[in-house]
């Protein structure tokens, strides 16, 4: 059965990829592949046809990786500090074609940002490795992510995602939950970076899990880690303070930087943040707690 999906909803969607579109550099056919439609379709859609052209479960699909949202409520992006951070790093892969590995607490705004960065930036591109743990799975992610056909031989599909990234102007790609990777999934960033060396960033995300994986692939000796580790500048970008008063102002601040520009009764602010901020032990909430506060908070 047919999903039914409003026009409004469509529209929102193809606009939002034809702003998406301003990013890539890459030809019409490429970016839609990077959606898993043809050229042609892509064409309609760009021309604004809206009709007959997708089904809706591939409607539903994009608009969900591109944040289109079918209520009134946004959820508005703040420049946090773990949002500069980020970006500033993000943008330094990009323009000097490095790598860099980013861990840090869960729930701090580290995907949001990234996946913010990838919809804006140009050429950057966004891929979720816990959606594709093995070797097969990440290189076809990433290979619809930049926009190059992910069927056939794995092995002709590595050689054009390299061929590709090296055509680009200055590609970067954001490999996020990197710790779910498996061990021969993960040995392909190494093959992938030596290839665009010096052609496109590198940008690798993740939670205490990553950086176990790495260390512990280097202290055992395992092949490839600490040459990965080098690749992606042998140091770890941390946000989040250790200490715990430290730590406590830093999320104070996160989460309210977040949610001032996300609630409508400016009063109510400080109740909120503080109610994220009840903690057990040594967990404090993150951002998730604070938008599912905000949504409790507003019926």
């Amino acid at each position: 059965m047919e999903l039914e999906l409003t026009q409004d909803f469509k529209q929102k969607v193809a606009e939002a990829m034809r702003q998406v579109r301003k990013n890539y550099d890459g030809t019409d056919d490429a970016f839609a592949k990077q959606w898993g439609m043809s050229g042609s379709i892509w064409n309609r859609i760009k021309k604004g046809e809206t009709t007959k052209v997708l089904h809706g479960a591939k409607w539903l699909n994009i608009g969900r990786e591109l944040e289109v949202n079918l209520s009134e409520r946004n959820w508005n992006m703040a420049r946090t500090d773990v949002f500069n951070v980020i970006a500033d790093d993000i943008a330094f892969c990009k323009q000097y074609a490095k790598g860099k590995i980013c861990v840090d607490d869960c729930g701090i705004g580290k995907t949001y940002t990234a996946k913010y960065l990838s919809r804006t930036l140009k050429n950057c591109f966004y891929v979720d490795a816990s959606q594709a743990k093995t070797k097969n799975a990440f290189v076809k992610l990433l290979a619809k992510s930049i926009g190059v056909d992910n069927h056939g031989r794995v092995a002709d599909i590595k050689e054009n995602i390299k061929y590709y990234l090296r055509l680009l102007p200055d590609p970067v790609v954001i490999i996020d939950e990197a710790g779910d990777m498996n061990y021969e999934a993960f040995l392909t960033l190494k093959e992938f970076y030596n290839a665009t060396e010096n052609t496109c960033g590198w940008y690798m995300m993740g939670a205490d899990g990553l950086r176990n994986k790495i260390e512990r692939g280097i202290n055992n000796k395992k092949v490839g880690f600490a040459e990965i580790f080098s690749r992606y500048s042998e140091r770890y970008t941390t946000i989040v303070p250790t200490g715990r008063d430290d730590k406590l102002r830093f999320y104070r601040k996160l989460i309210t930087d977040v949610l001032a520009v996300n609630i409508a009764d400016k009063q109510q602010l400080p109740a909120i943040v503080n109610k994220c901020l009840t903690h057990d032990g040594e967990n404090t909430g993150g951002l998730r707690r604070a938008e599912s506060l905000l949504i409790l908070n507003a019926q």
